[in-house]
């Protein structure tokens, strides 16, 4: 009987010697990124080609303006700034809460029935369609609990609708894809180097501050990047919560008038322009859903910054 001769160290495997199926399998793989590719590849052509023929500073930095003349209607500086304040507001309650939630499942975990239902809770709220979110946070906001974060119509009626409410609720979409970036990134590090760090006297506590939280920094990026392109796409939130006006409208409170106050962001602004809209400002709507695909873009990109793509392969070295 002859023995089976080695594969010699570094020699390439060839697809040659594969089975059939295994061979197609790869195939579909290679055809499937490629695909996916040509699609992100057409998408941002498109946009580019139909937006940045409308874009002009003129209506990237002057306001929106009530007018049944589209040259004096003004441009999209009001959603823009409704999508960024979306962004700041959503991702600074979801980050720390996604951290918290994902550093207790992952590291601690115990009473373990609890840990489970909240698990639950996160997976529920992933699947859960953000329509169904607004119109919970509507009639939730609408109380008299929570007046002071909108403001009060005549006769005390609590409007329910601002920017803080609106941030409220797309902080609920954006927590889900920070947990699971987190858990992710944290079940990578390998469990030597928590038992290194215990060896030199490190409490958990400790080691989850100074060792993991930076090690998995790469996927907590990662995390945020997804959830800041969430909030800045979802629209259900923004109609029901933030009311989708064009313009900005502007609470009672003299330093926080903006943010209990009511608008839109680029999205709505892009529905209401686009020929399904009221506004049939077709040019107005390609350069609006331009500038939304460049913050996405950037967002993506600036992933390299944030976390830092090559802290990734640290625990493997």
């Amino acid at each position: 009987m002859s023995a089976v001769a080695p594969r010699r160290k570094g020699a390439k495997e060839s697809a040659a010697t594969w089975s059939v199926l295994d061979r197609v399998g790869l195939a579909a793989c290679w055809v499937a990124g490629i695909g996916l590719c040509v699609v992100c590849l057409a998408i941002i052509g498109f946009m580019f080609v139909k937006g940045i023929q409308y874009v002009r500073p003129d209506l990237l930095f002057s306001r929106t303006i009530a007018s049944s003349n589209e040259a004096g209607s003004g441009g999209y500086f009001d959603p823009l700034v409704g999508t960024l304040l979306l962004i700041v507001i959503g991702i600074a309650i979801a980050l720390p809460l996604g951290i918290g939630i994902a550093v207790w499942l992952t590291e601690y975990g115990r009473p373990s029935g609890l840990a489970r239902l909240v698990e639950s809770g996160v997976e529920v709220v992933a699947g859960t369609p953000s329509i169904v979110l607004a119109i919970f946070g509507l009639a939730v906001f609408q109380g008299k609990l929570f007046a002071f974060l909108s403001f009060t119509q005549q006769g005390g009626g609590v409007w329910g609708r601002s920017f803080f409410t609106a941030g409220i609720m797309m902080s609920l979409i954006a927590l889900p894809l920070i947990v699971a970036s987190t858990r992710e990134a944290l079940r990578s590090i390998p469990n030597h180097v928590r038992e290194a760090s215990y060896a030199l006297g490190k409490t958990r506590a400790a080691t989850i501050r100074r060792v993991l939280l930076p090690g998995a920094r790469p996927g907590i990026a990662t995390g945020a990047t997804l959830a800041m392109g969430r909030i800045a796409g979802d629209t259900a939130i923004v109609i029901l919560l933030l009311g989708g006006s064009a313009l900005t409208t502007q609470g009672n409170v003299p330093v926080l008038n903006i943010l209990k106050g009511g608008g839109s962001t680029l999205t709505t602004f892009v529905y209401a322009n686009s020929p399904a809209g009221e506004g049939n400002k077709p040019d107005k709507a390609y350069a609006a859903a331009f500038v939304l695909l460049v913050i996405v873009v950037a967002l993506n990109f600036g992933l390299d910054l944030i976390g830092g793509r090559r802290g990734r392969t640290a625990w493997t070295k």
